[in-house]
């Protein structure tokens, strides 16, 4: 079985069967809900990133030179990356997907703005995305990056077995539109992110899971905890 990690913020960690290593959204530097530091990450075959805001990518290109990870993210994000140093990306589009080793990814519509953390010059603004992911078991995956709700979730409906989505409000949707988002897509299970790590997005995800009721299971992570897929 594929097993996700919560890291804390929206830094999610997920091993596929086969032994693969996928991180998303990479932000363990100066974040104060971490359970990890970047350090502690030892092997890591590919980084997803939905888009470039420093608590979405700030340990993104390390991570990349020090593992040799390919990073997977929008074409303006991975052309800034490889102007960078790192060796391995892979650049798409919204709506487009392609087969890995590990299964299919497909870029999501995200609602949300797009600079780069560390890009001076804003060359490579960029739109932000989600993540839908057919591993090679069979299971999805739908990372929906920051995101407001949007009427696009709907064409996820039936396709998704666990949903991971922002609930802090502020930046992302709040709790009640997260469930009205989970109404959208008809996950098996969706985990809440994206709260807590700042007062400013605190949230209570028991009421996360009252709102979404027997729409589907939801699962609350503490930072380091696991879900087996």
């Amino acid at each position: 079985m594929a097993t996700l990690t919560w890291h804390g913020h929206a830094c999610i960690s997920l091993e596929t069967d086969e032994g693969t290593r996928i991180l998303f959204d990479p932000f363990l530097t100066d974040n104060p809900a971490a359970d990890i530091r970047p350090d502690d990450i030892d092997r890591l075959d590919y980084i997803l990133v939905s888009h470039g805001h420093f608590d979405h990518f700030i340990d993104c290109i390390p991570l990349a030179k020090r593992t040799g990870a390919t990073v997977v993210s929008t074409f303006e994000l991975v052309t800034f990356c490889s102007n960078q140093g790192v060796e391995k990306v892979h650049g798409m589009n919204i709506g487009g997907g392609h087969r890995f080793p590990f299964g299919r990814v497909k870029l999501t519509p995200a609602l949300h703005t797009g600079s780069i953390a560390g890009d001076d010059t804003g060359a490579f603004t960029t739109d932000c995305c989600g993540f839908l992911l057919e591993l090679n078991s069979g299971k999805r995956v739908y990372y929906s990056g920051d995101t407001a709700l949007i009427k696009d979730m709907e064409l996820l409906s039936g396709s998704v077995d666990v949903a991971l989505l922002p609930i802090g409000d502020n930046y992302t949707m709040d709790p009640a539109d997260a469930a009205r988002a989970v109404e959208f897509i008809q996950p098996r299970v969706v985990i809440p992110v994206h709260y807590n790590t700042w007062d400013l997005i605190a949230q209570d995800p028991e009421e996360f899971r009252r709102l979404v009721g027997e729409r589907a299971e939801v699962v609350v992570l503490k930072p380091g905890d696991s879900y087996e897929v």
